[in-house]
């Protein structure tokens, strides 16, 4: 097979390699527009796991690899005049020129045709001399590939210029761990990555907001400027020692915006897009050039499986699309910390590490345990000190640190999230909801929530849902509260809603958001917009109508006072009344209650300041929001901030941070703990407690969104259905004995124990 090769660079030169062992008779040869020792990095990093591909590749490159590289376990993280290390991360670093000359050298050796300093036209690859008779043209010419751009209506390129600035400098300076610098400067924040690639050469990249850099004048500035100004500000971390620039030629500032790169497809004929050209992940979350060494990996070994070119390349794509993907979005999580680096800047130290550490999602609570076990256990002692507990003791995990508010305090941080069950007669919650309720409490979580419980008949979703307008439901509530109070440690909270325009429909196992059959009753709502085309017309609400409501939300405020209820939450999400008048997909009302944000959110302020009038002040109120509409002009996350601001302004203890689930367009973007990040964002820019709810399934994932500072709470939904304790097996999972358990199955407790003792005691099989 006759292969073509655009791109000189790692990834390029290692495809060379692996397909000319795999077979000699293939006639390999690789065009590079640039000369053999040009190169526009400094080093390289490859994680261990890296490493060994590398070495199942082919062994002879990942010797000489090895034999030039620079190994660290640490990461020290420089912020507020303190050091932070957790070790254990097991990286290593390789200057750039260093891994081109091994790569070339072995592809040379191995009979490679390579032509450097060679312009190539993508565009006429039938009339090129190094292309025209290729089975196979490969494009590693980087990101700012020419091929892809040539072919750009096949491929699909999608360019995301994301909005920092960095540059990526040298220096002398041998940092002996992964480290990264934040400083503060009379134009605001900067912070450096860097990290060692031989043994006296570090890699020294310096990233920036926008406005900082135009502040500091680095948009005018030159690159010996730039190298000045970064050289005062961060000279007690250079040890005397001297920044260095590759990019010295280059005119006006060597300044760059970091562009995320994404393609449609990655093949198109004979043409096949690899590393950079296809695909980039932030430098903040490790090496673009690993995911293209790992490419010419995949692609080399389909090659040689005999299926033909086609099923090759599709084969290819198939395997190593998946796999971007998951680094991408871990790589998209990093680069937003980064851009929003200020929202941190008020956590202490400890926190502030450990929010940049699991800033991606791929390292968790229990995987920095395994890496660094002293680590974690200071970032728990901290967490628990911040909660009450003596600095000194054995702390245990976060999720069980206890969480006040008000005159409420909650003895760990699990929530039972509030979850429509469909059970209720005429409105009454009975037995169903008593033993529902109630063993969830007994499973050990610290906070349990009623289902979104109605004001009144007409403000119910469906038949079956759960009222308190009337004192009937109130005593029924009252039972369940007692049960739960007499019972277990477990707070229980009761969640306030009107269904507006999504009401008059069937249970959730009949049909989700299906109006019902027979017998629908009238539908109110911020204007006369259905939910959708199946569903009922609602009447455009009156002030007449505004003030009902209002009034209704009170009376049920003060049953639920009798019924004894720890929290009140008021559902302002999910496109029920409320959340109806506050996303402007739903609300087009030309008067004072719709247009701008503010004006959409007077009538759910007017309920809210009704409700809090009418509940005790030591008792705390929350409010769950729709963060985002997941639509295109709908509610984002800078709404969201912005609502909750004035929440919080009105007196409001605690956002319950969801999302969606307010039109039928709407395009959620699912994934683990895929609405965590707008509670992070509530929370760190606002000022103001959250919790964070949506597809946490895991202890691992709880521990980590409260030791970040992303929530203070976290519910969990499907979990808890599944497993009424899943409390009480989360904490028996870590080795918890600590967390309370119901008196009556402290004999299930200590049968746990022991097994748990004698699998230790057995150790690995």
């Amino acid at each position: 097979m006759r292969v073509a090769i655009i791109g000189g660079g790692p990834a390029g030169l290692y495809l060379s390699i692996l397909l000319k062992l795999a077979d000699q008779r293939h006639h390999v040869t690789v065009v590079e527009r640039n000369r053999p020792d040009d190169t526009f990095g400094w080093g390289v990093v490859f994680s261990d796991q890296t490493m060994e591909n590398f070495a199942d590749a082919d062994a002879a490159t990942h010797r000489r690899i090895t034999e030039s590289f620079a190994h660290w376990d640490d990461i020290d993280i420089h912020f507020e005049d303190q050091i932070v290390t957790s070790s254990g991360h097991g990286f290593c670093g390789i200057a750039r020129k260093a891994l081109l000359g091994i790569l070339q050298g072995r592809a040379r050796r191995l009979g490679v045709e390579l032509h450097f300093s060679t312009e190539l036209d993508p565009a006429s690859l039938d009339r090129d001399p190094h292309c025209a008779g290729a089975d196979l043209v490969v494009a590693a010419d980087g990101i700012n590939s020419r091929t892809r751009a040539a072919f750009a209506d096949a491929f699909g390129p999608d360019l995301d210029v994301r909005r920092n600035r960095y540059i990526w400098l040298g220096t002398k300076q041998p940092f002996d761990a992964f480290t990264f610098i934040f400083k503060e400067t009379a134009s605001g924040w900067f912070w450096v990555h860097a990290y060692r690639f031989d043994k006296d050469t570090s890699t020294f990249i310096a990233e920036t907001s926008k406005d900082a850099w135009r502040r500091a004048g680095l948009d005018k500035a030159s690159t010996d400027q730039t190298i000045a100004f970064l050289e005062r500000e961060f000279g007690d971390h250079l040890g005397g020692h001297r920044l260095m620039s590759n990019a010295a030629h280059l005119r006006g500032s060597a300044w760059l915006n970091f562009v995320r790169v994404s393609n449609r497809t990655w093949r198109h004929g004979r043409i096949v897009l690899m590393g950079d050209a296809a695909h980039t992940a932030h430098f903040s979350i490790g090496s673009g050039t690993k995911l293209a060494m790992e490419d010419a990996i995949a692609l080399a070994r389909h090659l040689d499986r005999g299926v033909g070119l086609d099923r090759a390349l599709e084969h290819y794509e198939d395997e190593r699309r998946l796999e971007v993907l998951k680094l991408q979005s871990a790589a998209r999580n990093s680069t937003e910390w980064f851009e929003n680096v200020h929202r941190y800047l008020h956590l202490e130290p400890t926190q502030f590490a450990y929010s940049l550490l699991t800033r991606s999602q791929r390292v968790s609570h229990e995987n920095l345990r395994k890496r660094d076990t002293g680590y974690l256990a200071n970032v728990e002692r901290w967490f628990a000190a911040r909660c009450g507990a003596a600095p000194e003791a054995d702390a245990g995990p976060p999720m069980f640190q206890p969480f006040a508010l008000r005159g409420m305090t909650v003895p760990n941080r699990v929530v039972v999230s509030p979850m429509a069950m469909y059970s209720a007669v005429d409105g009454v919650p009975g037995d169903f909801h008593l033993v529902h309720l109630g063993a969830r409490a007994l499973g050990g979580a610290g906070l349990v929530y009623t289902e979104m419980t109605c004001v009144a008949a007409d403000a119910r979703i469906t038949p079956g849902c759960a009222g308190i307008y009337d004192d009937t439901h109130a005593a029924a509530w009252k039972r369940i509260v007692d049960f739960v109070h007499a019972n277990s440690r477990a707070r229980i909270a009761i969640q306030l809603g009107h269904a507006g325009r999504k009401g008059s429909t069937r249970v959730g196992w009949e049909g989700y958001d299906e109006p019902l059959p027979s017998g629908n009753w009238p539908l109110i709502a911020a204007s006369p917009i259905a939910y959708g085309p199946q569903n009922q017309l609602p009447r455009e609400m009156t002030r007449a109508d505004m003030d009902r409501v209002r009034d209704q939300f009170a009376a049920s405020a003060r049953r639920a006072v009798a019924a004894g209820f720890d929290l009140l939450e008021l559902h302002m999400a999910h496109g029920y009344l409320l959340s109806g008048f506050i996303t402007p997909l739903s609300n087009r009302r030309a008067d004072e209650y719709g247009g701008s944000l503010e004006n959409r959110l007077r009538f759910p302020l007017e309920v809210f300041d009704a409700v809090r009038a009418a509940w005790p002040a030591d008792r705390p109120m929350s409010v769950r929001l729709s963060a985002t509409d997941w639509v295109e002009g709908g509610i984002d996350g800078a709404d969201a901030v912005a609502i909750a601001r004035l929440l919080k302004a009105h007196g409001c203890d605690l956002i319950d941070v969801s999302a969606g689930q307010t039109t039928r367009e709407a395009r959620p973007v699912y994934g683990r703990m895929f609405q965590t990040p707008y509670s992070d964002r509530i929370r760190n820019e606002v000022g103001i407690a959250t919790m964070a709810v949506g597809n946490i399934t895991e202890f691992d994932q709880v521990n980590g969104i409260l030791a970040a500072g992303r929530a203070d709470l976290c519910a969990l939904a499907r979990p808890h259905l599944s497993d009424p304790h899943w409390t009480l097996r989360a904490a028996a999972d870590q080795g918890y004995w600590r967390q309370p358990w119901p008196s009556p199955y402290l004999a299930g407790k200590e049968q746990w124990e022991r097994l748990r003792r004698r699998v230790a005691e057995a150790g690995p099989i």
